[in-house]
């Protein structure tokens, strides 16, 4: 069994598409335990009562942002140790200081592609 294959991977973004887009490339990259949520605050929900190993977050979203997800999964006893990767389409500096200041551990620009996906996950977790 590889390393993808132990990971469970949850996928928070409010876009439908782009949900769909992360989980089937990670779906093709091994991963299979992936669950999604449509903006942090059901994300953390979900967090809180099945720990994940990683997070990849949309940072613009609605009712609780990227950010504000990552402060609350950093600051939790259950979850604070999911790795945590911050997807964004803005290619704004301040947004990525701010992702590392908080714990981030890696950051994904849109668009994406499976391989770039695939790096930015080995970046943390090492080769799949």
């Amino acid at each position: 069994m590889g390393i993808a294959e132990r990971i469970k991977v949850m996928v928070v973004d409010d876009q439908v598409t782009s949900r769909l887009l992360l989980t089937e490339a990670l779906q093709k990259l091994g991963f299979q335990q992936i669950n999604v949520a449509k903006d942090g605050r059901d994300a953390l929900e979900i967090l809180v009562r099945q720990p994940h190993h990683l997070v990849i977050s949309d940072f613009n979203m609605p009712r609780m942002d990227g950010l504000q997800l990552l402060q609350a999964v950093r600051e939790n006893d259950t979850t604070r140790k999911a790795a945590f990767i911050i997807l964004t389409a803005q290619g704004d500096r301040t947004l990525v200081q701010k992702a590392a200041a908080l714990g981030a551990n890696n950051v994904l620009a849109k668009p994406f592609t499976a391989d770039k996906i695939k790096a930015a996950i080995e970046a943390v977790f090492g080769v799949l």
